[in-house]
């Protein structure tokens, strides 16, 4: 989700910065974060004590990486020196993504609503934290309440159509992205969605039309490699997925996103070791760690390491962000949790995985790689071979398709529902969920690990 600029400035300021960071402010709406950063450090080199603009680097470099960390708590350093409408927009800012401490944002984000009602930055990153949470409703309609205050904002729109998405609320998002393309706003989310929606629904030409749109273009470009990689991936071309989310990587380093980088890099990582592709997981995991040890790129790699088999550097990270995140919110509830619970499924401990992923239901609905925690849980209980609860977590996420869109799990939890319903002793689901994972999976390259099981274990069932 997309975090939406300040408008709010206080006087001081000189005019070359305030021209600076006005034109940022612009260039954020229409063109998207990327863009917009360049012009945020040139204020910050002209006025190293520009509180707004140290607070809006750190929300645009997004994906809790340290650069992100550093510059929010720089401003929260200076917040002494701006006045109370852009204390809370701080305050809020480093609960959100320094601490994470989301009970606290919450109530900074409510209290600076109420005193300031018609600033929409502050419904659309509360609508923001409540995505994260998994509180889906409670964010559109905060989401809703930010547009009706600024209708041309591109990370508010991008977000309300994403929550749609995720709400199964399909044609309301087309709507929604459609009606700010018509603006004439270039906002890179906005194609990023459009990608998704098409995808979705089976439109090829369409997911075509918008990767072809970010080619070339800085923020966009990089994004949508990485929506090819995962689709490759999802239907099973590991060899393809590897190589956009190569080019993912090189395009997000030639924008100077080396942690975006990393974080494709331990995405690519975890879909290694989803389908058993062991080597290949724990290389990736450990060149996204040499490139960022930002908190999701940790959360991510930690878990990929553990289903690569490496449990002693898994607990390691393991242990690392326990330490450095005690009073994260998603740390502690979700991102912890499904390392801790992979651990000890390499270990033979499913039991113990199960009861380690209990504290994340509040979350599933959220958090940062929507739903892993709900299919760990299904193969664990697959582990302990008890057939309908491994049926009702896959079922889950089938019945919440649009929110795990082309992430490989999205295809893999047919075949979990397959290995459910034999334990269960339905044969004849089985045969089906078995048929609809190989269909998905037909061009797949056929050296996977988990695709050679799924063959074996069809054809015992003929």
């Amino acid at each position: 989700m997309y975090k939406s600029i300040a408008l709010v400035l206080r006087g001081g300021y000189t005019v070359t910065i305030l021209k600076v960071y006005t034109e940022a402010r612009r260039v954020q709406r229409q063109k998207g974060e990327a863009e917009a950063i360049p012009l945020l450090k040139h204020a910050v080199e002209l006025d190293p004590n520009f509180a707004l603009a140290y607070v809006d680097l750190g929300l645009f470099y997004d994906l809790e990486t340290n650069l992100a960390a550093e510059s929010l708590k720089r401003a929260y350093e200076l917040r002494e020196r701006v006045s109370e409408r852009e204390k809370l927009y701080i305050s809020s800012s480093y609960y959100t993504t320094v601490t994470g401490e989301m009970e606290k944002a919450v109530q900074q984000y409510e209290l600076w609503i109420q005193e300031y009602p018609r600033d929409e930055e502050a419904y659309n990153d509360l609508a923001v934290v409540y995505d994260s949470l998994g509180q889906l409703e409670k964010a559109a309609g905060t989401y809703q309440q930010a547009l009706a205050l600024n209708p041309d904002n591109g990370a508010t729109v991008t977000n309300l159509a994403q929550n749609y998405i995720a709400l199964n609320r399909l044609d309301e998002a087309k709507v929604t992205v459609d009606r700010a393309l018509a603006l004439k706003s270039d906002y890179p989310g906005l194609h990023d969605t459009l990608y998704t929606l098409n995808f979705l629904q089976n439109d090829t030409s369409g997911m075509q039309q918008q990767f072809a749109w970010a080619m070339g273009k800085p923020g966009a470009e990089d994004a949508a490699l990485m929506q090819q990689a995962q689709t490759e991936a999802y239907h099973g071309r590991f060899q393809k997925a590897r190589e956009f989310t190569r080019q993912a990587i090189e395009s997000a380093k030639r924008s100077d996103a080396k942690e975006t980088a990393a974080f494709y890099q331990a995405h690519a990582a975890l879909r290694e070791g989803l389908v058993g592709n062991s080597a290949q997981a724990h290389q990736a995991a450990i060149a996204a760690l040499a490139l960022s040890s930002g908190r999701i790129v940790k959360v991510i790699a930690a878990e990929a390491l553990a289903m690569a088999g490496d449990t002693t550097q898994a607990q390691k990270l393991a242990d690392d962000l326990n330490h450095s995140s005690p009073l994260n919110t998603l740390a502690q509830g979700y991102g912890l949790p499904v390392i801790r619970a992979s651990i000890e499924l390499h270990l033979g401990n499913p039991s113990k995985a199960i009861e380690f992923l209990d504290v994340t239901r509040p979350y599933e609905l959220g958090g940062p790689w929507t739903m892993i925690p709900v299919y760990i849980r299904g193969v664990a209980y697959l582990r302990t071979r008890n057939g309908p609860e491994a049926a009702r977590e896959f079922q889950n996420i089938l019945d919440h398709r649009t929110m795990t869109g082309n992430a490989p799990t999205s295809a893999l939890t047919h075949l979990g529902l397959a290995r459910a319903r034999v334990l269960e002793g339905n044969i004849s689901a089985a045969r089906s969920a078995y048929q609809d994972f190989l269909a998905l999976w037909k061009d797949a390259d056929p050296d996977i690990p988990i695709l050679k099981e799924a063959k074996a274990e069809y054809e015992k069932l003929q």
